[in-house]
This record gives structure tokens, C-alpha cells and sequence, in this order.
């Protein structure tokens, strides 16, 4: 899978599921401030990229991840 698949589909269940306005995903957005998305949209997102990409998120990793663009970069480097 690309990165432009993997943009096109954590885009799509941030906008479907999560209820992000498209307008605010941006590679340099942050997850918590600009985006909002707060510890119980992280309970969800988890099990979302779990059902979509395989793999399961460990709090140790994405505690480094403050960006979208390092979001995608780490589900990229998981699958």
C-alpha cells in the first residue's frame, strides 16, 4: 500500500468516524490541538486502523506522534 493510500484512507475514517473537518487535515496539523482529537477518538481510531490495516496501535509508539503526517508515516511503516 502507498502513502497516498494509506492519506486516502485514514483521511476517509477521520471524516466518516472520527468527524473531522476535511479543511483541517493538513500534513502539519497536530492530532490534539489542531485536529481535537482527544484520548476516547483515540479508543475509536485504534480500532478502526485495526479492522482497516491489521495491525494494533501501541501507546508507546504513537506517543511520538504529535502530526498527521507522522500518523501516516507510522501506519505506513507497520503495514
Amino acid at each position: 500500500m502507498s502513502r497516498e493510500e494509506v492519506i486516502k484512507q485514514v483521511n476517509s475514517f477521520l471524516i466518516e468516524e472520527i468527524e473531522i473537518e476535511k479543511h483541517l487535515l493538513r500534513e502539519d496539523a497536530t492530532l490534539k490541538d489542531d485536529l481535537g482529537i482527544d484520548s476516547l477518538d483515540f479508543v475509536d481510531i485504534v480500532v478502526i486502523v485495526e479492522r482497516n490495516f491489521g495491525f494494533k496501535i501501541k501507546a508507546e509508539e504513537m506517543a511520538k506522534v504529535h502530526t498527521l503526517a507522522q500518523f501516516y508515516d507510522y501506519i505506513k511503516g507497520k503495514i
